[in-house]
């Protein structure tokens, strides 16, 4: 399914105010996860800024020992600090990645702003490389800028 058929899906789940924030952003979750081939774990972080930590929010793929991330610590991290898209086609050969899983070749972060705040981020890991298009990018700030809504 292409990122354009998606926009609206999202849209709806963002709006269904019968669901609390938690099951919208699982939600999103399992849509991305479940109609784009090479989104392999997708989920959400959120920002502790005074602890300058992030913490695992809803989530979908295999399990993750990486609940709290420190701020500048991997590619989440890098993003806490730097408050731009962090796009890598090679986890391999980041110095500063924290490996969730031997099969995962690519990831890709976009912050969440509110107001103006980076309050958190969408992360995906994928097990093909050099996925991550521009195209990606774009929609996956779309999806942010959605779920800032929720906050």
């Amino acid at each position: 399914m292409n990122f354009e058929a998606l926009k609206p899906q999202v849209e709806t789940i963002i709006s269904n105010a019968n669901k609390t924030t938690d099951e919208r952003l699982l939600s999103i979750c399992q849509l991305l996860e479940r109609h784009i081939e090479y989104y392999n774990w997708v989920g959400f972080y959120f920002a502790d800024s005074a602890k300058k930590e992030l913490h695992l929010g809803p989530y979908v793929g295999e399990p993750t020992d990486h609940t709290v991330i420190p701020f500048g610590k991997g590619i989440c991290g890098q993003v806490a600090l730097s408050n731009q898209n962090f796009v890598v086609p090679d986890v391999a050969a980041q110095d500063n990645y924290i490996a969730c899983s031997i099969t995962v070749k690519a990831e890709i972060v976009v912050p969440i702003f509110v107001n103006g705040e980076n309050i958190g981020q969408i992360d995906i890991d994928s097990n093909t490389a050099d996925p991550f298009t521009e195209a990606d990018e774009r929609f996956l700030e779309f999806v942010c800028t959605q779920v800032a809504q929720l906050f």
